[in-house]
């Protein structure tokens, strides 16, 4: 996908960062909007549906964790999170809420570019693909085109991220997949050391879907390495 004529909408209240940011992606021939506070993103987003929005958390009249919950609500417009909050605690909390992706200020516009281009042919990806099967495993079902989870046969409530952890686990039944492969295809490549990411999402995937968390049987510790799920029971339907 090319990113040429792409919509981004930049959400921030500092002018200086708005104008820099207008300069260098216009530059580069993407359509920008702006909003410098999160009411006016809210309705330029339902007006205007860009293709993706670059996000500061310090908005003045709501947090950019909170836009982005309602984002999600009803729209998957990928998420880029551009934040002077460094905590692993602000990065997960905006990550498993739905954004796509984050980056500290000061930043390098290279990375920035890079990393919105992930996000664009991620998000084209998804909507181009054709249907994927559904996944058993056991009393789980993953039905990949519909992106619904059931266990027992009743919903289960993941996040973004529980759940592509999940996708990507079950696309690949019975094999080891490392540490480094699962964060470089779910958070991108500047995290492939951010091991910690996975020890989060996969406990809070096994709550949600073992019998017996501390005895996980449908997603496998391999220490050192990686995660698998069983293949033993695992067919596509």
């Amino acid at each position: 996908m090319s990113s040429s004529g792409s919509k981004i909408l930049i959400v921030d209240d500092e002018p200086q960062i708005r104008r820099f940011l207008r300069a260098s992606l216009t530059a580069h021939d993407y359509e920008v909007l702006e909003a410098d506070n999160a009411a006016n993103a809210i309705k330029i987003l339902t007006v205007e549906l860009p293709d993706l929005v670059v996000l500061d958390l310090g908005l003045p009249d709501m947090d950019g964790l909170e836009v982005i919950e309602r984002v999600r609500e009803w729209s998957q417009v990928p998420i880029l999170v551009l934040s002077i909050r460094a905590d692993e605690a602000d990065k997960i909390a905006a990550l498993d809420r739905g954004a796509d992706d984050y980056i500290t200020k000061p930043f390098g516009m290279g990375e920035l570019m890079a990393r919105m281009r992930a996000a664009l042919r991620h998000r084209h990806q998804q909507t181009e693909g054709e249907d994927d099967p559904v996944v058993a495993l056991g009393d789980i079902t993953v039905d990949l085109s519909k992106r619904q989870v059931t266990r027992q046969g009743q919903p289960v409530k993941l996040s973004k991220k529980e759940y592509e952890l999940l996708r990507v686990l079950v696309s690949h039944p019975g094999k080891v997949m490392t540490h480094q492969q699962l964060l470089r295809e779910i958070w991108g490549d500047a995290y492939i050391e951010e091991t910690q990411y996975l020890r989060v999402y996969v406990g809070q995937l096994r709550q949600k879907l073992e019998n017996d968390p501390g005895r996980p049987h449908l997603i496998i510790t391999e220490p050192g390495v990686g995660y698998r799920v069983q293949g033993e029971e695992t067919t596509a339907v």
